[in-house]
């Protein structure tokens, strides 16, 4: 996926207050969705490499040392914007993961529930699976295993994966006109992962779609 240009972010240190330990929470909301994905601890040096590369670098309390976000698992937090509360005692930083936030795969760190009620986000939501789709083929565009559909349709070129996509919008109308709401919903689904192929073929982030929906919406 291409790398996206990111804002100038700017924050001055020295209006934080940091803990006795020279450490900060961080709080870390996706820009689209608005959901919290996890907490991590700053100090002042971690903060500045944040600001400089534009991606999340923390201080590990139990390493004691820094260390960034999505420097194993390549699934790093691209920082959009960074604010502070009102006591200046917390940092929010809304930003594009690529990728799953949390170490365990998942799309955020508060997926575990406490109650079960009808509203727990436990439930996968269309934008993580979406989120999912386009990390797994991202893989498969690299890997390119001999037995995967999506390779297939890689090795084809951009004109059989942007033909195969109006196929499949084709399906879409359809299904609305004369099928049954499953059918609708499956070929709905179908779209959407053609789509996610040919945005990868292209090396565009469906990130940018959501970002014109949301200044649309304004």
């Amino acid at each position: 996926m291409k790398k996206q240009s990111r804002p100038e972010l700017s924050i001055d240190p020295k209006e934080l207050k940091f803990d006795k330990n020279g450490l900060i929470p961080a709080i870390l909301q996706h820009v689209l969705t608005r959901e919290v994905l996890m907490l991590g601890y700053m100090n002042s040096e971690s903060l500045q490499k944040s600001i400089e590369t534009g991606h999340c670098w923390f201080f590990s309390r139990s390493r004691a040392r820094l260390w960034e976000k999505g420097e194993s698992s390549g699934h790093f937090q691209v920082i959009e914007s960074i604010a502070y509360d009102c006591d200046k005692d917390t940092l929010l930083l809304q930003v594009t993961p690529q990728g799953p936030t949390c170490h365990t795969g998942t799309q955020s760190c508060f997926d575990g529930a406490i109650s079960t009620g009808e509203l727990s986000n436990s439930s996968p939501t269309l934008y993580a699976a979406l989120e999912r789709l386009q990390v797994v083929v991202h893989q498969r565009n690299i890997e390119r295993p001999a037995d995967s559909y999506t390779t297939h349709l890689f090795e084809k070129g951009i004109g059989q994966i942007a033909k195969k996509f109006g196929e499949e919008g084709v399906e879409v109308a359809l299904a609305a006109v004369s099928e049954e709401d499953d059918r609708l919903v499956s070929e709905t689904a179908d779209l959407l992962y053609n789509l996610t192929v040919l945005f990868e073929q292209r090396e565009i982030n469906l990130e940018e779609v959501g970002k014109v929906l949301l200044e649309r919406a304004k």
